[in-house]
């Protein structure tokens, strides 16, 4: 019976008629005393009681869409009669309006967050999200033993050790190191994967964006600077940075940069855990085993790199509290940001 009414549907949505005439037949052999539907109503009394709740519903639902077709049918069929044969209608009539679609709030704070960097000089530069393990781990001073392997758990290709799935867009600048003299002041966006269990809180799929700025006499000043310059942008004026001391194989010394949370204040919530500080990315001077490994000359060069996750700024300037609601396409959720065009 389940066939019989998913046949009937399909039928309704595809039927095109040229005639009214036309339509009235369908009406009369689906709708009618004695037409299908009624039919499909008969075969109903005789239906398991566990399963009448269900056929029931989809037995309303066609029947509901097939008058709302027919009517919809006949309106069409009346409107176009109306107008003179080999004319255009009336062209003072305003247009139907065709609806728009929104901006993908990654992509919104993506976009803002490299705006502000380019405005300090800083250049966009991808790569590609399968690498292999010395752009994303050797020339990052991981070596093969080294622990910090495992704190991100990678996806591997077809179970090839050398082979996989980007951890963090880190390896994009190696590839700029590689190819490109200092100075180097480069933006890095991009999708990164880890094998994480997927909670409001994380997702095995998300968004970084990294900075990587080399030339001579880099200090870490230069660095706290151009941060505290980014997230006053971003964030607002009054916000506040904080940096603690932090471990990253690729930069020494490491910090992660905190700033005031500007849900609260920096009174204390739910969301900053009631310390009012929320952590938004790691930072550091780049190691000169990085600089050598990429052939820069650690004695001449020195620089800083950076990196932040797009969800986690996200979920700040917009008051998300659901990683998930940025994956599932929900255009309920999506439409809130048709303002943000």
């Amino acid at each position: 019976m389940t066939d019989k009414i998913e046949r009937l549907l399909a039928e309704v949505e595809a039927f095109a008629p040229r005639t009214a005439a036309e339509i009235e037949e369908f009406r009369v052999r689906l709708l009618g005393r004695k037409g299908e539907l009624n039919a499909l109503m008969d075969e109903f009394k005789s239906v398991a009681p566990e399963m009448k709740r269900e056929l029931g519903q989809k037995l309303n639902h066609l029947k509901n869409r097939a008058m709302e077709r027919v009517n919809e049918l006949k309106s069409d069929l009346e409107a176009h009669a109306a107008e003179p044969a080999g004319s255009l209608g009336d062209l003072t009539r305003p247009g139907t309006a065709q609806p728009l679609g929104s901006r993908h709030p990654l992509s919104l704070v993506r976009n803002e967050i490299c705006g502000i960097f380019e405005r300090l000089g800083y250049v966009v530069a991808e790569g590609p999200e399968i690498e292999d393990d010395w752009h994303v781990f050797s020339a990052l001073n991981f070596p093969p033993e080294h622990p910090a392997r495992d704190m991100q758990d990678t996806f591997f290709i077809e179970k090839d050790p050398d082979i996989l799935l980007r951890t963090h867009t880190s390896s994009i600048q190696v590839r700029v190191m590689q190819s490109q003299k200092p100075p180097i002041r480069v933006i890095c966006p991009g999708r990164v994967f880890r094998n994480e269990a997927i909670s409001y809180r994380a997702h095995c799929i998300f968004h970084q964006i990294e900075g990587l700025y080399i030339d001579e006499n880099v200090s870490f000043a230069d660095m706290k600077q151009s941060l505290l310059y980014f997230v006053r942008e971003f964030f607002g004026e009054q916000t506040r940075i904080r940096l603690r001391p932090s471990y990253f194989p690729f930069t020494e010394p490491s910090a992660e940069m905190d700033i005031s949370c500007n849900l609260c204040g920096g009174k204390g919530c739910n969301v900053c855990k009631h310390t009012g500080w929320l952590e938004i990315m790691g930072c550091g001077m780049v190691d000169p085993n990085v600089l050598e490994a990429c052939g820069i000359d650690s004695k001449k060069y020195s620089g800083f790199a950076f990196g932040m996750g797009v969800e986690r700024s996200a979920m700040l300037k917009y008051g998300v509290k659901d990683l998930r609601l940025y994956f599932e396409n929900d255009v309920r959720f999506l439409h809130q940001f048709d303002t943000a065009l």
